[in-house]
């Protein structure tokens, strides 16, 4: 299954012309060529001839550099690198605009100076067992979509959880990891099971590569643990510590929760809903749902949800809640209309919201709410919980 999902060809053999449609609309091009002889590929906004912006990497590296600057009659000029230190010199571009052509140099203001080639380009054909993910991002963030070119899995280890095995899989350069599961399904499910994790798995790439963005000081470190297998469902946590160029790294849970015959991620309010009428299924990253629904959504969340669910942690754990005075606030209301969550072997894992600076409260162990409880308020996907 891997194989044919990560058929990718190399960034350097896609030295043919190319723009996406997408990019056109919102002034974005996409140029491949060299820096020296260092392959490269580089994205620029250009609708504003005062305001240019963009970025590009090395194809050995991968890693974002940022462009800012202007456009000077035929001439880009572009600075390269955030500006920390105004003293401190940038490295320079000069590229001059053909049609489907740039050509220039890049200098580092020490003496440093190389020739830039880039033509104007398009991602090329997909294979049509392309992970839906990839397709739309080859659509929509084509810079992205190629910047994944090349980049292969490494097998891990198999293991055995919930009677279930499972075959671990790492990209090295990134260090990122995902599991799939290799039994205990039909292979109708295992197949939607699995391309739904190879979707976060690249999910989380494409993050890895924006948090390196944030400067040279940067780092995302990622911990993935499965939780809880069953026939109806998967659920695993993802940790992630990541230092995107802020003063202080963030720890962020942001787990994975499937519903195992379909496939499907599963949202909260598909496995519990406490309001009125028909429960709502609105997914954070689904970008195609409608202003209205995620109005509906909020609404429900902050009005409905988030008070019945503090007066039932009140109930179940009285000892833990304390009042608003207190460092925590558990029992706030505000910090609980759009939790984390993941499927336990007792029940559903619900971790509150914390501001930055009070990230350490986020980190409770005892904020589980029972599946009796659970069933007695039935989402949206009929699931047999455990």
């Amino acid at each position: 299954m891997l194989k044919g999902l990560l058929r990718l060809a190399p960034i350097a053999s896609l030295l043919v012309m190319l723009c996406s449609i997408a990019h056109a609309e919102d002034g974005r091009r996409l140029f491949t060529g060299t820096l020296g002889k260092m392959p490269i590929l580089m994205e620029l906004e250009t609708s504003s001839a005062e305001h240019i912006s963009g970025r590009y990497f090395y194809q050995k590296y991968r890693k974002d550099l940022v462009l800012s600057g202007i456009k000077d009659g035929e001439t880009l000029v572009l600075d390269e690198g955030e500006l920390y230190d105004e003293t401190a010199p940038r490295p320079k571009i000069h590229l001059n605009i053909e049609p489907h052509r740039l050509f220039g140099d890049w200098s580092n203001g020490q003496g440093k100076t190389l020739k830039i080639e880039l033509v104007e380009a398009k991602p090329p054909a997909i294979p049509a067992d392309t992970l839906p993910y990839l397709a739309k991002l080859h659509d929509t963030e084509p810079y992205e979509y190629l910047r994944l070119q090349g980049l292969k899995l490494k097998q891990g280890k198999t293991e055995t959880f919930n009677g279930y095995s499972l075959q671990w899989w790492s990209e090295p350069q990134t260090k990122l990891t995902m599991f799939e599961v290799i039994s205990g399904y039909t292979p109708e499910a295992r197949d939607r099971i699995n391309q739904r994790l190879m979707e976060r798995m690249w999910r989380e790439v494409v993050a890895y590569y924006g948090c390196l963005a944030g400067g040279s000081d940067t780092s995302s470190i990622q911990t993935i643990t499965p939780l809880l297998i069953t026939p109806s469902l998967i659920s695993a946590n993802v940790e992630t510590e990541a230092r995107c160029g802020g003063p202080h790294p963030d720890y962020t849970e942001s787990p994975i929760n499937l519903d195992a015959q379909t496939g499907k991620f599963l949202t909260l309010d598909d496995v519990l809903w406490v309001g009125q009428g028909k429960p709502l299924h609105y997914e954070e990253l689904n970008d195609e749902q409608s202003p209205d629904t995620r109005e509906a959504y909020s609404e429900y969340r902050t009005k409905e949800f988030a008070p019945w669910l503090v007066g039932q942690l009140h109930k179940l754990h009285p000892d833990q809640i304390p009042g608003s005075d207190e460092n925590c606030a558990y029992g706030e209301e505000d910090r609980w209309p759009f939790p984390t969550w993941y499927f336990t072997e007792k029940g559903i894992k619900l971790g509150p919201y914390f501001s930055h600076a009070e990230a350490p409260c986020a980190y409770v162990e005892w904020n589980v709410l029972p599946y009796n409880l659970i069933k007695q308020h039935p989402g949206g996907v009929a699931l047999q919980l455990p």
